[in-house]
């Protein structure tokens, strides 16, 4: 059940989806309501009917590093590749663009927060365990993890023959001084809070430590697959980023770009195919598309739903259309009126019209969801009937309330993630029906993970796919750090720590159902839909494949991606 491979994993065929992944095939409608995500520009030029290329090149580019896009991308061998034939072929540098980051950046394997640390980290560290394209636990530095009979203690089985990019081999001492590292009660790493049952990381010999839990946890090893848990030297300073991934640091300048090398001694056989990688700060996705039509990028990542279709108009432009378990919910306080009496919730959770809110906010790329997270955990309750907008049932509830007359709230919104204020617009209308008058508040993203974050009333919030274990140990509990709605069940509590110890998995993922159900009927959560990740890329890059996770482009993992051979 929790062993993994002893063997390296062979690269996914070059432009096809792996395994289990789906595209949804959902219909496009009513792009034009995504104006409200962040990309109005561009959104309403599609809206007016008036989209061509020079719309989106005349945007000018707003790239921290100027000049010098031009200076290190679109050289004439470069725009010269042709379409991927054949098998992976080496060299050659990929130039990624990603909106956001900035002054202060970081290469330290345990703090990535911006999408663009992410993608740095994922190139220069590896962890121990990985969600791969489908969402599938596999090995990576660990090529084996085993729990003791009573989940206290797992075993861990460390990959032979792993060099850091100075040289030196990967022992079992640099895996406990990285997890002493990132638990360091004073100065926790971001990883911490998913380690609060770990006492200590023992190191039996070079290739095997046992981490000792003070609580049985029989899905450990799912915590060790963070893409935040990368191995480091026992000395390491982030100051100096040496890891074990495909690719070595070679310069780094914060807000603007990032060079990386290839790593000539990487442990898995022939890869990476690249010589190099580049990552490239943009401050918007208008830039960033930009960057991307005149070449001057090879791949862009997390590009507006809303302009999918037009992108993939463009016969040099290939689209990576991801199914994943993202979740951008509506938070209702369960202990503050009015979301403390549960018919006022579901009397909600009946007010939203989830196909609707699929095809305005996300411009019909999604899933419709049903007030649950972890879609793809195996425990999921999927046999619970899907929730719809019923309005008579919602009026009904907020009658038996005490709100025969309706209902005035205060929705908090910000832009945190693309769609989140589209989406808190798009409640409000369909809100009314009901007798709802949602009131929206709309903050800017500091103001709202601020002081108040954890204290608004209604308001919204947004993750990436996780399995329910470890979901619910960061938002479902009342010691959770980011608890949104306040809930408090101790029935769903008892089943979560039952479920969390109980190593048979057919008995834990019927303890996961019956908690899920819980939350399903009692729960303070909106959960209208999950999202896909859209990215992008010249069709001369190949490797890149649809990925669950909600990383952009095919998770980071660049280690197997190649450029084609010139036309």
């Amino acid at each position: 059940m929790h062993h993994y491979s002893q063997q390296p994993q062979e690269p996914t065929p070059p432009g096809t989806p792996g395994g289990t992944y789906q595209s949804t095939g959902s219909a496009l409608a009513a792009r034009s309501t995504n104006a409200g995500s962040g990309n109005t520009g561009i959104a309403q030029t599609i809206t007016s009917g008036r989209w061509s290329r020079r719309n989106i090149l005349g945007g000018g580019m707003a790239l921290g590093l100027g000049a010098a896009l031009t200076a290190c991308g679109g050289s004439p061998a470069v725009e010269q590749l042709g379409a991927p034939t054949g098998p992976p072929k080496h060299g050659g540098t990929l130039r990624v663009g990603l909106a956001g980051g900035g002054a202060a950046d970081t290469l330290d394997a345990h703090l990535p927060v911006s999408t663009t640390d992410i993608a740095r980290v994922v190139s220069l560290y590896e962890s121990l365990l990985y969600r791969d394209e489908n969402f599938d636990l596999k090995p990576l530095l660990a090529t084996k993890a085993t729990p003791s009979s009573d989940a206290m203690t797992w075993t861990v089985e460390l990959r032979k023959g792993v060099k850091f990019h100075d040289g030196r081999p990967m022992t079992g001492r640099d895996v406990a001084a990285t997890f002493a590292r990132i638990t360091d009660p004073d100065d926790p790493k971001s990883g911490a809070s998913s380690l609060g049952v770990l006492d200590k990381v023992a190191v039996i010999n070079d290739h095997r430590v046992e981490f000792r839990l003070n609580t049985p946890v029989a899905t450990f090893d799912d915590s060790l697959g963070q893409y935040a848990l990368g191995i480091v030297p026992e000395d390491y300073d982030p100051a100096t980023p040496i890891g074990t991934g495909p690719f070595k640091y070679k310069s780094f300048t914060p807000g603007q770009r990032s060079v990386f090398s290839r790593n000539n001694d990487y442990w898995l056989r022939d890869q990476p195919y690249l010589d190099g990688v580049e990552i490239l700060n943009f401050d918007d996705s208008d830039a960033m598309i930009n960057a991307l039509l005149s070449t001057q990028v090879d791949a862009i990542g997390q590009i507006p739903l809303a302009l999918l279709e037009v992108l993939d108009t463009d016969p040099r432009i290939d689209i990576l259309n991801s199914e994943t378990g993202m979740w951008m919910p509506f938070t209702m306080r369960t202990d503050k009126k009015p979301f403390d009496d549960v018919r006022v919730r579901q009397a909600f959770r009946y007010a939203v019209d989830r196909e609707q809110m699929i095809e305005q906010v996300l411009s019909g790329h999604g899933t419709v969801a049903n007030d649950l997270y972890a879609p793809f955990d195996p425990g999921y309750a999927d046999k619970l009937p899907q929730r719809k907008q019923d309005i008579k049932k919602a009026k009904e509830l907020l009658a038996e309330a005490g709100y025969p007359d309706g209902i005035d709230v205060e929705l908090v919104t910000a832009p945190i993630q693309a769609g989140a204020v589209a989406a808190a617009q798009v409640f409000a209308q369909q809100a009314k029906d009901a007798g709802i008058n949602v009131n929206i508040r709309r903050v800017d993203t500091t103001t709202f993970f601020g002081d108040n974050y954890l204290k608004w009333t209604f308001a919204q919030s947004f993750w990436y796919t996780r399995n329910f274990l470890p979901q619910a140990n960061n938002c479902a509990l009342p010691d959770s750090p980011f608890n949104e709605v306040h809930f408090n069940n101790s029935k769903f509590m008892a089943l979560y720590h039952e479920a969390r110890s109980t190593i048979d998995e057919e008995q834990r993922n019927k303890l996961i159902a019956e908690a899920q159900t819980i939350a399903y009927n009692e729960g303070g959560y909106i959960i209208w839909g999950f999202s896909n990740q859209a990215d992008a890329h010249q069709k001369y890059v190949a490797g890149m494949v649809p990925n669950r996770t909600g990383l952009a482009l095919s998770g980071f993992d660049f280690r197997k991606v190649w450029l084609g051979g010139r036309a």
